[in-house]
């Protein structure tokens, strides 16, 4: 069941029933399964949420299984709450979660503290060493578009995350993945992981199905030793470029340690990159005017001339570009932690071992924060106020996931390459659905045109 196959061997918790101390909400449905149903009725655990927010404000309560969960629906509760309790990545929280992953959660705050520092900075110098690698990535990707007839529909979707892979395989791993066929092999199993973590898990489904339970586990299987081989290969020795198993390598990390870095980065890396780089390109077809705005942006900072780590801080706009698609996207729309100690949130009691959902996706599009909240629009970002409401959901500044960091590190290159030489024209009559995950995508293949500048 959902409290069961999410949350029980991170937490491992045994809770018993208890009042939501006052917070509005859903009584369970099943007594087994608590509003499992209810979530299942809803499509999606995120859309469960906006029902529920809506229905009952921005402090909502519900259950797994016997398991109660406050979910918290504005930015105000969130600064609330995140503030005396955020110690760890919600979002990797999480995702460990789902891979039975427990080891920086538990033991000495000092140690997960360090152990997280080496890989952020793991990332930052992986990124620093691979640069070149990503634009030559991108210019490859380029080349394939600018080969097609104008008419063409590019399968956005479908090669967004071809490059995303290529990108982060070969910066968290190293050259062996310049082979197309590693490639292959790693988005085999990727896929199946990700498919179960973003669906089986969440609609209790992969127990009962023991097929898929099946794949899933040979998937996680060959990808970890994929990941430990890398590792022996590349332990003691010295290579051209610097990627994310060096850095960790350098670390006082076990073998486990270092396999459940890489396997988050890769995992995530890969979704977060792919469908960020997805979202703006698609974003940026529905709009003529934001598009001819990044063209001039890339054209005055780079002129003739290559993108360089240096000149990514002067493309403000493309950022702007960047934290919109994140918003309006709602590109990571569901986050947790655990609430350790009991607290209060809006004068209501949170019990101890309560878990805590971030409903990002919901104040995402909140209209008291953010105006106008559907429509795409960077120029929100002009202002700082909107900047610091995307730092405190995470998603910019000091809060930022390793792997955000990078995909939009990626997605700036990207785009640069892709604006100096294409328009970017969506395909008339296509409707775009959305699939609520852990990392929000279109339901189905996204479809675009290009052409090229004169």
């Amino acid at each position: 069941m959902l409290d069961f196959a999410i949350f029980a061997v991170t937490f491992l918790l045994i809770l018993a029933s208890r009042q939501a101390s006052g917070i509005p909400g859903l009584a369970p449905t099943d007594e087994k399964d608590g509003n499992l149903p209810d979530i299942t009725a809803s499509g999606s655990l995120h859309e469960f949420l906006v029902n529920l927010h809506e229905k009952y404000g921005p402090l909502v309560s519900f259950w797994f299984g016997r398991r109660l969960v406050v979910s918290l629906g504005s930015i105000d509760l969130l600064k609330q709450h995140a503030n005396p309790n955020r110690l760890l990545d919600p979002f990797e929280t999480m995702l460990k979660s789902f891979l039975r992953y427990q080891s920086s959660l538990n033991g000495d705050t000092g140690e997960s503290h360090l152990r997280r520092k080496l890989y952020e900075n793991g990332v930052t110098k992986s990124l620093q060493s691979n640069f070149a690698l990503i634009q030559k990535l991108s210019e490859e990707l380029l080349a394939k578009w600018l080969s097609l007839p104008e008419a063409q529909h590019v399968p956005l979707c479908q090669h967004m995350l071809g490059f995303a892979m290529k990108s982060v395989t070969q910066t968290a791993m190293g050259s062996s993945f310049e082979d197309d066929r590693e490639v292959i092999r790693f988005r085999r199993n990727h896929d199946a992981i990700w498919f179960e973590i973003g669906k089986g898990f969440l609609d209790g489904s992969l127990d009962k199905n023991m097929t898929r339970k099946k794949l899933y586990e040979d998937a996680l299987m060959e990808m970890e030793s994929t990941l430990r081989k890398v590792t022996k290969e590349r332990r003691g020795r010295s290579f051209n470029r610097h990627v994310l198993i060096d850095s960790l390598l350098q670390g006082s990390l076990s073998d486990q340690q270092i396999l459940e870095d890489t396997m988050i980065f890769s995992l995530a890396g890969c979704v977060i990159t792919a469908n960020l780089c997805t979202w703006a390109v698609y974003f940026l077809t529905t709009s003529e005017e934001v598009q001819q705005n990044l063209y001039k942006e890339v054209d005055r900072v780079l002129g003739k001339g290559p993108i360089t780590p240096e000149k990514i801080e002067q493309l403000r706009y493309c950022r702007q570009v960047l934290c919109e698609t994140v918003r309006t996207a709602k590109l990571t729309p569901i986050a947790a932690q655990l609430q350790e100690l009991e607290g209060r949130v809006d004068q209501h009691t949170i019990p101890k071992e309560t878990l805590v959902l971030y409903a990002l996706g919901v104040m995402l599009q909140d209209s008291s924060s953010w105006p106008s909240p559907y429509k795409f629009d960077p120029e929100r970002f002009n202002e700082e106020s909107a900047m610091k409401n995307l730092s405190m959901l995470g998603f910019s500044g000091s809060q930022e996931c390793p792997e955000l960091r990078f995909a939009y590190m990626v997605a700036t290159v990207l785009l640069s390459v892709l604006v100096r030489k294409l328009y970017l024209h969506p395909v008339k009559g296509q409707v775009m659905e959305t699939k609520y995950e852990l990392v929000t995508s279109p339901k189905e293949e996204a479809w675009i045109t290009v052409s090229k500048r004169s």
